[in-house]
């Protein structure tokens, strides 16, 4: 291949002695090898050599096994978070707030019946017929029970409010570690299955089924229409009449007539004409690479197709 190109640039050089103003060419792809992010073994390859695929469209697939099963792990972690956090914002379950309201009501009767000793040691304080002690007895009591009714209450209160805020924060911050984690997964599960970037040809399939590959291995080489182009040389004397830009009339065996191309780069240096038609009137010139991308529909040029394209007329 590389001969051939270098065979088209020198014959660029000696076509000017029968046509000034014309350049023989050739056209070029810039191909894209399109492999997986991870390595693996292919499982089905859905597209063949020569055949047009859409953007998006599947080219091929790797064995998925182990990305099923992490994001199969991953969906249950996920569930799990979201159902602690669900836990905090809902509160003790029914049976549970009924529970810690018996309780309190039960506190409550046993305030009301201290309430009641202390009221009568009062008055039996008074006449005599008790001691000290047995009054302040019931003044412990009473202040117990009220104590037990106010942590009853605020059990029943933070019960029917749910978790606490702190609490809350960690589980949400649990469910967003998962569901990060979850994606993730999605993703490695998504990347086993690799399709076209854009509309193209397939240039050529560098494996098939059953075959390994490492991560990121050509399986698939892909040209994009806007990928293709037109590859020429021109000598010093020429190379001023050429800037990035400037419309070719192209022209090409069996191709339709009006063809144009516009000049998209000119090498800023140049290079010796390659020595595989040595004479003396070559021997010594320079050559400068210009490209230039096809007006229009570019699939209709193939790579390595020849082509001419017509330079401006010199300036007098």
């Amino acid at each position: 291949m590389k001969r051939m190109l270098l065979l088209l640039a020198c014959l660029a050089l000696s076509a000017c002695h029968d046509a000034p103003n014309r350049v023989q060419g050739y056209v070029e792809g810039d191909f894209l090898r399109l492999g997986a992010t991870s390595g693996g073994r292919i499982t089905a390859l859905l597209v063949d050599k020569g055949q047009r695929v859409a953007a998006g469209q599947t080219l091929f697939t790797l064995d998925d096994g182990a990305e099923q099963a992490q994001l199969a792990e991953a969906r249950a972690k996920t569930g799990e978070a979201r159902a602690g956090r669900d836990n905090l914002l809902t509160g003790k379950r029914a049976l549970e707030i009924k529970a810690i309201a018996a309780q309190r009501d039960q506190a409550a009767a046993d305030l009301a019946l201290a309430e009641i000793q202390l009221r009568r040691q009062s008055l039996l304080i008074r006449s005599g017929d008790t001691a000290q002690a047995s009054l302040d007895n019931a003044r412990a009591t009473v202040e117990r029970d009220r104590a037990r009714v106010a942590e009853l209450e605020a059990q029943l209160s933070f019960a029917h409010e749910g978790g606490r805020s702190a609490e809350i924060r960690s589980a949400d911050a649990a469910v967003t570690a998962a569901e990060a984690a979850e994606a993730e997964a999605a993703w490695k599960l998504d990347q086993r299955r690799v399709t076209a970037p854009e509309a193209g040809e397939v240039q050529d399939v560098l494996f098939r089924p059953g075959e390994v590959v490492a991560a990121d291995q050509g399986v698939v080489s892909l040209l994009p229409p806007g990928n293709i182009k037109l590859r020429f040389y021109l000598g010093p004397e020429r190379i001023g009449a050429v800037k990035p830009g400037l419309r070719l009339p192209v022209a090409c065996d069996g191709c339709a007539a009006g063809l144009t191309a516009r000049v998209s780069y000119v090498a800023p240096d140049a290079s010796y004409a390659p020595p595989i038609l040595y004479s003396r009137e070559n021997a010594a010139k320079l050559v400068f690479l210009v490209e230039a991308r096809p007006d229009g529909d570019a699939a209709r040029f193939r790579p390595g197709q020849p082509v001419t394209l017509t330079l401006p007329e010199p300036t007098p």
